[in-house]
């Protein structure tokens, strides 16, 4: 029987969390679970949603910011899914209300319903006072989806298997302008695209390209913009070929290299420095080729506990 949290702490609990770049997203074929095949290099950026917990009488998730109508408050939301498992393995009640405070686009390919499931998680752990072992975290988050342990490590890293085994890499620091587009892209619809784009030729095993990986380390942002990868690329733009529009403005806007960011449509553009940025966001948001930018660098701490 579930019981009610004993929680060490009345005042509520705020964690932030960062969005994702994938710098290199390699895809294998289809696997006989439905997942795909991962290496998936993950940069974690300055754009961060915050989640609040709060010791309630039953399980609430609510939601500010942009596109927050389009944010679930429901169960199937992995903030209040994360909380529910997290208290499950406890025996306990999932009493406590979600507030989440988001940033990160929505269905934009920069994990950010991901991000939220590892705050809620983090937030819901530090407030109930369970001190839950960083591991048994690291696999509560796989359980939640394949984005979300990285969303709790940050950094950057490698992700194999469905892409939740994390390998740390050493990355220097670099600068990125997002351009959100109008509407999402649902993650399945573009894994379906790339399986019927890739349906007539033998896909290989994704590995991570050591050329790129060097490039992370170096902090020479015009030798990762040379090593740039993503798989779902092609996927992406035949569900949404105004995306090729942008990426073209941020390009012509002096932007080193423009990619789909995951699963898209959130466009993602590395910049030579934090000026040369905020130019390239600028030229896109009067191009009329995207709803809004934001300018980030790289990489950027995972799910963090902030002073109450």
């Amino acid at each position: 029987m579930s019981t009610r949290p004993e929680s060490t702490r009345t005042t509520p609990v705020t964690v932030r969390v960062p969005a994702k770049v994938n710098v290199q997203l390699a895809v294998g074929a289809a696997r006989p679970d439905g997942f795909h095949g991962l290496a998936n290099v993950f940069l974690a950026v300055s754009l961060f949603d915050e989640v609040t917990a709060t010791p309630a009488d039953a399980l609430t998730v609510t939601c500010e910011g942009p596109d927050a109508d389009k944010v679930p408050l429901d169960r199937t939301n992995l903030a209040a899914r994360a909380a529910e498992i997290l208290a499950a393995r406890r025996g306990l009640a999932p009493l406590v209300h979600l507030h989440i405070a988001k940033r990160i686009p929505v269905a934009g390919g920069m994990a950010g319903g991901s991000a939220d499931g590892a705050a809620a998680l983090l937030a819901c752990d530090t407030l109930w006072g369970l001190d839950t072992p960083r591991e048994e975290l690291l696999d509560i988050c796989a359980e939640l989806g394949s984005d979300v342990p990285f969303s709790l490590v940050g950094g950057a890293a490698l992700g194999t298997g469905r892409g939740e085994v994390l390998t740390p890499v050493t990355a220097g620091t670099f600068h990125w302008v997002f351009a959100v587009a109008d509407g999402g892209l649902s993650t399945p619809a573009v894994f379906r695209e790339f399986d019927r784009l890739t349906a007539d030729v033998v896909v290989p095993e994704p590995q991570a390209s050591p050329a790129l990986l060097a490039a992370l380390a170096s902090g020479d942002p015009d030798a990762l913009a040379a090593t740039l990868a993503n798989d779902l690329q092609p996927a992406a733009l035949s569900l949404r070929p105004s995306l090729q529009a942008t990426l073209d403005a941020g390009l012509g806007a002096g932007a080193l290299a423009a990619l789909v960011s995951g699963s898209g449509p959130t466009t993602a553009f590395l910049a030579a420095d934090e000026e040369a940025a905020a130019k390239v966001a600028a030229a896109l948001n009067a191009s009329g080729t995207c709803r809004a930018t934001h300018t980030a660098s790289s990489p950027a701490p995972g799910a963090t506990v902030l002073p109450s």
